[in-house]
This record gives C-alpha cells, structure tokens and sequence, in this order.
C-alpha cells in the first residue's frame, strides 16, 4: 500500500497537467478541431551508454550481425532512441543504412556518463546551438550514478547515499528545465530499477547479503522520485516514461511479456557490450526472449519495450 501511494503521488503532477490541459483544449472555441501532429525535425540524445551508437554502428546490447558477412547490421536490433527516431523518419549518422543525404540526429550521450556528464553534454550543446519547439530531445542518466554510490556502501550508510542519489536526481530535473526552457520537446525515461539488473543478484551472492539488490532499488527510488517531482511538469514539453515501473512488470510477469529469463546477461564474457552479437550468447539466450544483455544493460527486447513507451509518449503528448 505505501508503495502504490507513493507511485500515485509521484504520477500526481504529471495526471493534474493532463487535466489541466484536456480543460484548456475543451474551452477553446468548440469546433473539436485536432492538436497539429508533432513533427519534429530533428532529435538529440543526451545520457549514458543506453543511448549510445558507435562510430562503427555497434551498441551497448546484442548486435544484430548480417550471416552471410558477420557485419554489423546496426539498423536491427535497434535502441530505444532510434526506435523512437524512426518514428518521426529520422536517423542517427552513427546507423544511416538508408544513406540519408543530412541525418539530423545526433547522439551526445557517453560511455560511463553520469549525471555531471549529461550536464557537460548540454552545456555543449547549447553553447553551439538551440533547441526549438521542432527538436526532440531524449534524456536516459543516472545508471552509472547509482552504481557509484552503491560501491560506497557500507562505508557509506545507506540514507547518505539515498540522499546523494536524490540529489543527483535534482540535477537531472535542473538540466531537463535548461532544456525545455530553451524550447525543446523532451522525452524523459525514469531510471530503470537497477536492483532488478543481473548485477544486483549476483551481488546478493557476492556479498553474502540478500539486502544488496533491495538498496539498489532504493536508491533508484531516490533518484526518481526528486527527478520527477522537480522537472516542471506543463503538460507541452515534456513526455515521462516510467521505465523503472515497466522494467518491475516484466520481471513480475516476465512470461506473460515472452521472456524466458530475467535475471542474467545473454552475451558472453569473452564478448561483452558493444561487441556482442546475436553469434556471441549464452546457450539457450536470445535477443528476443532474454530481457538483459549484460549485467546492467537491456537487451534488443527490453530496449524495444522501452522504445514502444517512448513513442507512445512522443505521439500522444501535446507537443
């Protein structure tokens, strides 16, 4: 019950801008005329490895390979971003396997980015350009922040380290205002529960403490919860998807989704992420049924479940 009462409150502004908006839209001169749909021109990605393309089209996740030549074949298997970019017909130079004469997308996000980092990134940014009501804007941090913190602990208590998640989460929602005060249209996944990753269960195991993978989690919470309760919420700028909740539903009910295992990496440790392949997994592990490809990063399935979201969230908002 107290975990359901603090999802409500969480969604709570979030629900009051829907309203909020729905009463604008109805008093606005009867005619039931549509809102114009978003189209936007261009899309920027901002964040840590979960959003990252290499120069040589490979990703932190199963690769899909060609199996005639073994190369890359960067537009399969695609990232929540790029499924969200071809939404909107829009691609990123890293995968341009229809040679798009000027792809308009472009991919700030790190390896190993922390919050601090996506600060930086958009720091950048704007100081060589805009943002306007036409760019679409992703924003998916905080992973490599909690995973930090976490290694603090026990030297560290657990609720200075819920604080300084928090605080991290607050960070976020300060960069996510820059933008959307710049004029951008955002797309904002929440951090994924981190104490659902294969990382967390073997630290369980590890450590000899089945309380490990349970602070990974509270510490998520931590992040999340000041990083939706600080972004400002008007109903046009910017969409939210719950990842962490969408990740808790499908380990909850995993076969229900088509997944067969949730709780370990698919690839090989002589082949990890980027450069495992759909030719490089355990036996047993595919992309499509196995919902982790390392021990923290989601799989082809989970980065299209998280990509379905976000095109859901990018069409329906009222950009």
């Amino acid at each position: 019950m107290k975990a359901f009462k603090q999802a409500v409150l969480r969604r709570a502004p979030m629900l009051m801008g829907a309203v909020a908006l729905a009463v604008t839209m109805a008093g606005c001169g009867g005619g039931g005329g549509q809102i114009e749909p978003f189209k936007p021109t261009r899309i920027l990605s901002f964040g840590d490895e979960s959003s990252v393309i290499t120069a040589t089209g490979k990703k932190y996740t199963i690769n899909a390979v060609d199996d005639t030549t073994g190369a890359i074949v960067c537009a399969s298997n695609p990232l929540w971003n790029q499924t969200l970019a071809a939404t909107f017909g829009l691609v990123f130079p890293e995968c341009n396997p229809t040679a798009v004469a000027a792809p308009t997308g472009k991919i700030y996000a790190r390896l190993g980015a922390k919050v601090a980092d996506v600060k930086t990134q958009i720091d950048g940014h704007l100081a060589t350009g805009g943002v306007d009501a036409k760019t679409l804007i992703t924003v998916l941090a905080g992973a490599n922040d909690v995973l930090e913190l976490y290694a603090q602990y026990p030297a560290q208590s657990e609720a200075a380290l819920r604080a300084e998640a928090a605080a991290r989460g607050r960070l976020l929602a300060t960069q996510i205002n820059r933008l959307a005060d710049a004029g951008g249209r955002i797309i904002l996944p929440t951090l994924p529960d981190m104490g659902l990753t294969p990382f967390a269960i073997k630290e369980n195991t590890a450590k000899a403490d089945p309380n490990r993978a349970k602070l990974l989690t509270s510490l998520t919470a931590a992040f999340n919860n000041e990083l939706t309760l600080k972004v400002t919420l008007d109903g046009r700028q910017l969409g939210v998807v719950f990842a962490d909740e969408m990740l808790q539903t499908l380990v909850k009910f995993a076969s229900g989704y088509g997944y067969t295992n949730v709780v370990d990496g698919a690839c090989l440790s002589t082949s990890p992420v980027p450069d495992c392949t759909s030719k490089t997994l355990a036996t047993g592990a595919t992309p499509t049924t196995w919902l982790w490809a390392s021990d923290t990063m989601l799989s082809p399935a989970g980065q299209s479940r998280l990509g379905s979201l976000a095109q859901t969230r990018a069409v329906s908002n009222p950009f």
